[in-house]
């Protein structure tokens, strides 16, 4: 993960303030769980609702929440930062009643591009997925 230095603010308490009135957390229910510089950890209680016509889990809960650690990760380094390529490899189902956490880590944060690493697990510790995302600042105050 990439330190940061003098020029990177810790955008971590002002993510953590925000944190508590983000529609799309509130809307599927995420709670950010733990946030540092770097790093993140997202959980997402899986309802019946969150069932696809196959009666599983519909990939995009397991993506929402991996996607919610990887914003809050690169984020905290570097703000503001947007997605330009997320990939995700289910490796295990997830069922109504699952608890999904989410965990993002930076591996790098520049001035140009950031990248981060995401791991899901269930309650029980059962890996669900992997995923990797690239951002890219926006605005001014991106360097």
């Amino acid at each position: 993960m990439s330190e940061p230095d003098n020029t990177t603010p810790d955008n971590v308490a002002e993510l953590l303030a925000e944190a508590k009135k983000e529609p799309i957390a509130s809307f599927l229910n995420m709670r950010l769980v733990e946030l540092k510089p770097g790093y993140a950890r997202v959980s997402l209680k899986v309802l019946p609702e969150h069932q696809n016509f196959n009666g599983v889990t519909f990939g995009g809960i397991t993506m929402a929440v991996a996607d919610q650690a990887f914003g809050y990760a690169v984020n905290s380094m570097r703000r503001p930062n947007v997605a330009s390529q997320f990939n995700i490899h289910f490796i295990s189902a997830v069922k109504a009643g699952d608890e999904l956490i989410a965990e993002g880590r930076v591996v790098r944060s520049g001035r140009r591009v950031s990248i981060a690493e995401m791991t899901v697990t269930n309650q029980d510790g059962k890996l669900i997925a992997k995923a990797t995302g690239t951002t890219i600042p926006l605005g001014q105050n991106s360097g």
